[in-house]
């Protein structure tokens, strides 16, 4: 069972499915969502994730094109990506993960938008210009 929660304690989560997948993402909208040059997200199953407190807290961004962003509304921090098509989490930003997901990032997608003040990292992890594929 891994649990996680945003900042403030108002949101808090869990899944009993590992997830899949972990990658780094270098694109615009994560760069301007969490004012750094990428971040880390875990791939779950459609549906294996539970907000378990604080359901009223979480606020969605739907950028036209992509996967919508959720967020704790009461402290801002960065939670989810939900597929708009299945209405359901598929993505937890690792760093509100409590504890070891058990997972590490295995490629690094977004690279054709990373940002020009941060160099890529010579960690032999795969790169994508766009997306990685599940």
């Amino acid at each position: 069972m891994l649990t996680g929660r945003c900042g403030c304690g108002a949101v808090r989560f869990e899944t009993d499915k590992p997830p899949y997948v972990a990658v780094y993402c270098h694109c615009t909208r994560c760069q301007h969502r969490t004012g750094s040059g990428s971040q880390a997200s875990a791939r779950f199953e459609p549906g294996s994730v539970r907000v378990t407190e604080g359901e009223r807290h979480v606020h969605a961004w739907a950028p036209e094109g992509g996967f919508e962003k959720l967020f704790c509304g009461a402290c801002g921090s960065a939670l989810f990506t939900r597929d708009p098509a299945l209405g359901e989490i598929t993505g937890v930003r690792m760093g509100v993960i409590d504890g070891d997901p058990g997972i590490r990032p295995s490629a690094h997608q977004y690279v054709a938008y990373a940002a020009p003040w941060e160099e890529l990292p010579d960690d032999g992890l795969d790169r994508f210009d766009e997306r990685m594929p599940d």
